[in-house]
């Protein structure tokens, strides 16, 4: 990725708080991996094994770690306590996209007592119902329904077609991916005994999302059913994940793809979850525990482990799950 503007190795290092060796007016007009480098890129490596190649490409400066100080070079070396974070740090003001200008497009149909704020972008066929708000700065790509009473914070960027229904929240610098709903109803029925048949169960809760969610396309988030579903401040999820009602996500925790979360499941502050994990309802992951790929966690369950991996289904810690495998693969030897 480039940019017509470029950035000196002085200020992109002030940014990100690296110290710098070499040249620090080289400018940099983009970001790359090592393999395709070009001039006027900027590359990382978190490994000290990797600093030779880097320093081999055709980029223009590399952020590395303290292991590459003393290497020999002709590039600008910005050395960082945390070089994958620092490079990440360096694209957003590298790679920084101008504003895009202030806009009401003409086809958009915005309720007479819906609020956008002065310098919102509303792009093609966006419908905001009545009495919703649009925070400043706010962009709402083409196609996209916000609904009634909904609330949508400042600095959002919502991606064409994305649903928001009646009531939802939205905080700060939310970003929405494609084609993802918020706010739907959840999946609650109530059967009759004598008939056999379902009757839906009252779905009026709420959807609250705190300040810098990003929300991957086509994820859906179910409204609570009696209260409110919540997903806290810096949480991130990926593309095609499920969020059942009444569900409690906590701070900075991710979500992969195609995770389904059943009703009023808790993740607690920091719980990494990988992708295709299936959680079911009213299951409590506390703070730090890791769920790996394709794991399943039965209903009431509590996972509590910081910083430990979980595997398997029912899921239980990886060494467990390993160990198990192994006397499996023992007993089928034998037999």
């Amino acid at each position: 990725m480039t940019l017509v503007r470029g950035r000196s190795v002085k200020e992109v290092a002030e940014f990100v708080q690296a110290r710098v060796l070499g040249d620090e007016s080289a400018q940099l007009t983009g970001i790359a991996s090592v393999q395709s480098a070009g001039p006027g890129d900027l590359v990382f490596v978190d490994d000290e094994k990797h600093v030779r190649p880097a320093l081999e490409s055709q980029a223009a400066a590399v952020i590395a770690g303290e292991f590459a100080t003393g290497k020999p070079t002709s590039k600008p070396l910005l050395l960082a306590k945390q070089p994958r974070l620092a490079f990440a740090r360096a694209a957003q003001l590298i790679c920084a996209k101008p504003e895009p200008k202030p806009i009401i497009h003409p086809s958009a149909i915005v309720h007479p007592s819906a609020r956008p704020a002065g310098n919102v972008r509303i792009e093609e066929r966006v419908v905001i119902d009545e009495c919703a708000d649009v925070g400043e700065g706010t962009r709402i790509g083409a196609g996209s329904v916000i609904g009634a009473n909904a609330i949508i914070g400042r600095n959002c960027n919502l991606y064409p077609n994305v649903t928001i229904y009646p009531g939802v929240r939205l905080g700060d610098r939310v970003i929405v991916h494609a084609g993802a709903v918020l706010g739907s109803d959840g999946f609650g029925y109530v059967r009759d005994q004598a008939t056999g048949h379902y009757e839906k169960f009252p779905q009026v809760g709420r959807l609250e999302i705190e300040d810098d969610v990003e929300i991957g396309a086509n994820t859906t988030i179910d409204r609570g059913a009696l209260d409110v579903t919540r997903i806290a401040r810096g949480t991130k999820i990926d593309n095609l994940v499920h969020i059942g009602h009444n569900c409690q996500i906590g701070e900075d925790v991710v979500i992969a793809a195609q995770t389904g979360l059943s009703g009023s499941a808790l993740l607690e502050n920091g719980v990494v979850v990988a992708g295709q994990v299936g959680i079911a309802d009213h299951v409590r992951i506390e703070a730090g525990a890791i769920l790996g790929a394709q794991c399943g966690v039965p209903s009431k369950k509590v996972i509590r482990g910081k910083g430990v991996v979980f595997w398997g289904t029912p899921a239980r810690p990886i060494q467990q799950y390993l160990k198990e495998l192994a006397v499996l693969a023992r007993l089928a030897r034998k037999k």
